[in-house]
């Protein structure tokens, strides 16, 4: 998923969590991408950049695209970054630089680390079901890693599913839920789960004291933390809990994420994750020149997207917090 804003904001984070547990509500921000597909996006946030190295989240739909073309996302670049993709109804096209053409659907897991440089295009097949729902996520990746060579698709069909009681189960993207582990890499400490919360049900979501989390509710609604949570809203919980409860009356599902504070400063602008303002005018300058850096999504059809016009101020690594 691209961040098509015209004139994105810039967005630094790092620096120290709050090491204390507090209940804080994220309102999502609406945001066009392109004229089919409106996202909430509930990171980066006013108030907060980061959720362990989680630096991104945009929860799209449910939206009935049967009588449209549905999400058409040109081909654009990402630097220092893994992007983790998750749908919950419909199916998205993937393709990218380095020859990934992976089709996309409800359940499956699908990180795409962007390392140095990479460019990809996100659309609905011509053949796509009639509804589209998920999110779309970005990971930090740390100073030691995010100079690497791009890295296809890790694609995870199955995951694992944690056993929570009361028929409430944890569907494990990235990292451990109660004692049961994803198998896809990760780059610093993270978890990622997708918790089913039948109705009438509630539960203990056990959580890595060391870790700050946050909730999505992604379908119903529900109760985290005595905190009432609609389609949506996103609630953050910061560290040092061992549990978060939840509890639904008609049934909900939950997105968790969470991660060991990511202590690094960075700056993100549009689609790039650097260090510093003149690395991001130096990726902005390579994507903008067709250099071989980002490589070409050779089977997309279509134009690729251009990068907004630079900031007239010098884009700062910053705190965390606003």
């Amino acid at each position: 998923m691209s961040n098509l804003e015209r004139d994105p904001a810039e967005s630094a984070g790092g620096g120290q969590a709050p090491l204390e547990a507090v209940t804080e509500l994220l309102e999502p921000r609406k945001v066009w991408l392109g004229k089919t597909t409106q996202v909430r996006r509930l990171l980066p946030h006013k108030e907060r950049r980061m959720v362990g190295a989680w630096c991104f989240v945009d929860h799209y739909g449910p939206d009935d695209i049967s009588a449209s073309p549905g999400m058409r996302v040109p081909p654009h670049p990402h630097t220092g970054l893994q992007t983790v993709s998750w749908l919950l109804d419909g199916e998205v096209q993937h393709l990218d630089s380095i020859g990934s053409a992976v089709r996309i659907g409800p359940g499956e897991l699908h990180i795409m680390t962007a390392g140095a440089g990479i460019a990809h295009s996100e659309e609905s097949p011509s053949d796509h079901p009639p509804m589209l729902h998920g999110v779309q996520l970005w990971v930090a990746l740390p100073d030691a890693h995010r100079h690497t060579a791009p890295r296809a698709f890790d694609s995870y069909r199955e995951l694992p599913v944690a056993d929570l009681g009361d028929g409430v189960s944890a569907t494990v993207m990235v990292g451990e839920v109660a004692g049961v582990r994803s198998p896809a890499p990760t780059y610093s400490p993270l978890v990622g789960a997708e918790v089913a919360v039948p109705a009438g049900t509630a539960a203990q979501v056990p959580l890595a004291a060391e870790h700050e989390h946050a909730v999505l509710v992604t379908e119903g609604s529900a109760t985290v933390e005595d905190t009432r949570l609609q389609h949506g809203e996103m609630l953050y919980l910061g560290i040092g809990r061992t549990a978060a409860s939840v509890a639904s009356t008609g049934g909900a599902r939950l997105l968790l994420l969470g991660g060991e504070p990511f202590e690094e400063q960075i700056v993100m602008w549009w689609n790039f994750i650097g260090r510093s303002h003149d690395e991001i005018v130096e990726a902005r300058g390579d994507w903008m020149a067709e250099s071989d850096r980002f490589g070409v999504v050779e089977a997309f059809d279509g134009d690729r997207l251009p990068a907004p016009e630079m900031p007239n101020s010098r884009l700062r690594p910053r705190g965390r917090t606003r």
